[in-house]
């Protein structure tokens, strides 16, 4: 069977997209913020030696901005505000995916955000801030189940052989979503006037992937209709029966909330979140207040490092994935390897960029490595809920994206409030700050991070096992591990 032709593949593809089309919603007002408001009041100048000059072939329209007067701390607010949502539906998303699939639970949070996207442009007529501020929030609530959803979906058809190369493609949607959001909303301001033509696309593209999606996804093996016998069979051996039903045990949230490997990997989610949102959010501002980059360069040098990133997130998942099963690491290691990359790499190269002052190239290039080598997050500890617990993957992914997302609302404050002249001093600092937010939590995942199935995950041999003293998760017994994986079945008789 070619392997491209398994509904899993194609369930990774269609997570894949479903994640592309999330990041283009909400990161599309990072790039059409800087048309909508006024730039020519405060703010730095040239002579103060605050910002960079502007190219002697660039349009003076694109640095005079539009008809918003928002000042830096409410631009912060309205880019955090979609946040404010977000983190609200994780765990709700997280427990419905589980007990009732993630098909439904992931294609209506798409399909609500893209209808507020779309309604986006009326709603700021009619109401400014206020009114795009309460958009952006009611967007957050739908798309805080897709994590959740799409990590019980994976949970239930993406075999742990599999999980960092299929897992890196899925999550890679982010990247490629960034790329897409950044580049396509530099064309589409370049080229139409106003600045209501990205959210009008980003959103038609948004339901157009909930048509699709809920013709050819299901929840789980069992209830696809087309699915081979020889797939059902071998992600059945691979996977064991995750039935969602009424016989699903309680979330053992006691042993959740106190495990050590999942604070480990909360932390984590914290570094890589920190960084992660205020280069979304924050570095099309940088390359146009800062930089002066013009708006359809601004969209190109602003999706560039997403591009290298998804690059780096494919290929060291297909390497992840052959180091473990090779036998040349341990699934402990290879997570923990790969978050320090993906955390001392980016720290280096973000505040090396702030030292590059305004030689363009060289911080475009600075900002390249950064977010490339963030990449190696997705083999490491983004797939990690999938380890620790493939019955309970959406509340892990729920807990983890949920309180990480929180850094969403505070970092583009943060760099509102740390940046009202938007010089390259100001936000040396804010870069200075990501340095330690990284090095910090990724010291925290490398000391008590875990790859192996927790006890907890099949609660009929949860009190064993914590009677063992294996609470801690630490490289048990691979065999009690798969035990553990695929002792589902055991649960319901």
């Amino acid at each position: 069977m070619n392997p491209w032709q398994t509904l899993r593949v194609i369930l990774a593809i269609m997570g894949f997209l479903a994640i592309m089309n999330a990041y283009t919603m909400r990161i599309s007002l990072s790039i059409a913020i800087t048309e909508m408001v006024n730039k020519t009041a405060g703010g730095a100048t040239e002579d103060e030696g605050g910002v960079c000059p502007i190219d002697e072939s660039a349009n003076p329209e694109d640095f005079t901005g539009g008809e918003f007067d928002w000042d830096e701390e409410l631009q912060g607010i309205i880019l955090s505000s979609f946040y404010w949502g977000y983190v609200i539906t994780h765990i709700p998303g997280g427990m419905l995916a589980e007990k009732f699939g993630g098909k439904w639970t992931l294609s209506l949070g798409i399909l609500s955000t893209a209808i507020f996207t779309l309604i986006t442009p009326w709603a700021v007529e009619l109401g400014g801030s206020t009114a795009l501020i309460v958009i952006r929030v009611l967007m957050g609530l739908g798309e805080g189940t897709t994590f959740p959803a799409l990590s019980a979906l994976m949970a239930t058809w993406i075999p742990a052989k599999e999980r960092s190369k299929l897992g890196s493609l899925v999550f890679g949607g982010g990247q490629v979503g960034t790329i897409l959001g950044n580049l396509l909303s530099g064309v589409l301001l370049h080229n139409i006037d106003g600045w209501s033509s990205v959210f009008y696309f980003f959103g038609g593209l948004g339901i157009l992937w909930f048509v699709i999606f809920t013709l050819i996804c299901y929840s789980d093996p069992e209830s696809h209709p087309f699915i081979s016998e020889k797939e059902k069979a071998y992600l059945k051996q691979e996977l064991g029966t995750l039935e969602r039903d009424r016989t699903l045990p309680p979330t053992p949230w006691r042993y959740i909330l106190t495990s050590v490997p999942m604070m480990a990997l909360v932390c984590a989610q914290i570094g890589h979140d920190w960084g992660f949102f205020i280069m979304v959010t924050d570095l099309p501002k940088y390359m146009s207040d800062v930089l002066r980059f013009s708006i359809k360069d601004n969209g190109l040098y602003s999706s560039l490092p997403y591009l290298v990133m998804w690059i780096v997130s494919l290929s060291t998942g297909v390497l992840s994935d052959w180091l473990i099963t090779s036998g040349r690491m341990t699934i402990t290691f290879g997570r923990k390897l790969f978050t320090t990359i993906a955390s001392v790499g980016p720290a280096c190269f973000i505040v090396g960029a702030s030292y590059a002052g305004c030689e363009k190239a060289v911080v475009v290039m600075l900002f390249t490595f950064a977010m490339g080598l963030m990449g190696t997050f997705y083999p490491g500890m983004k797939v990690n809920p999938l380890d620790l617990s493939p019955n309970y993957a959406g509340t892990l992914m729920a807990i983890t994206n949920g309180i990480g997302a929180i850094t969403g609302i505070i970092a583009p404050y943060v760099v509102g409030v740390m940046t009202p002249n938007h010089t390259l001093e100001e936000w040396r600092i804010v870069f200075w700050i990501s340095f330690a937010v990284f090095n910090v939590t990724n010291l925290v995942y490398i000391l008590w991070a875990s790859g192996e199935v927790q006890p907890w995950n099949t609660p009929h041999l949860m009190n064993k096992s914590v009677e063992a003293g294996d609470s801690n998760g630490e490289d048990s017994d691979p065999a009690v591990a798969k035990k553990s994986v695929q002792s589902q079945d055991a649960i319901k008789q």
